[in-house]
């Protein structure tokens, strides 16, 4: 994946130093202190931590995830973090949008057509293992994320674990260490 533009060479290295000494921080607050986007703060992540796809896998990604069981579903901007835990159900597109619903709690109406890219992302967030998918729009900002569930005991769902690193594997454009 090509690196975006906006910041220098420096200006990255150092934010690589930064997440290699601590990849568990609010990636959206380090984008908001560098005043840069979330993708290249994720571009900046240890490289064994994430990998990318083509916005255009969006809907291939979303529909593996409808088979994947319970998820939370999060979107993040400056004013909430809003979560929904449940099933994604399988969409189709009209209207202009994907369009998710049917009996669980996730539903709603995606652009997908704005997906320029996909990262999926392993790092310890807040003490414990997190695996994310994120999808991010054309101006590298977050569209919405879908991470692994968890068990009662809030470990990851074993099962899970295995089709997000299925699906990175076959997705991904770049090598995953």
């Amino acid at each position: 994946m090509n690196m975006s533009p906006e910041t220098s060479g420096k200006a990255r290295e150092t934010l690589r130093a930064l997440l290699a000494s601590d990849p568990s921080g609010i990636l959206e607050n380090i984008a908001i202190e560098h005043g840069i986007s979330l993708q290249t703060v994720f571009e900046c992540l240890p490289d064994e931590t994430r990998s990318f796809a083509p916005g255009s896998e969006a809907e291939s990604v979303l529909l593996d995830i409808a088979a994947w069981g319970p998820v939370t579903v999060l979107v993040h901007t400056p004013d909430v973090i809003l979560e929904c835990k449940g099933p994604l159900p399988a969409g189709r597109f009209a209207h202009g949008y994907y369009n998710i619903g049917g009996g669980s709690p996730v539903s709603g109406h995606l652009r997908l057509d704005r997906c320029a890219a996909i990262a999926f992302v392993r790092r310890p967030f807040m003490g414990a293992d997190s695996c994310s998918v994120n999808f991010f729009n054309a101006a590298g900002e977050a569209m919405f994320k879908v991470f692994v569930g968890r068990d009662d005991k809030r470990a990851l769902l074993a099962d899970q674990i295995e089709r997000f690193t299925a699906l990175r594997e076959r997705l991904s454009t770049e090598v995953v260490a």
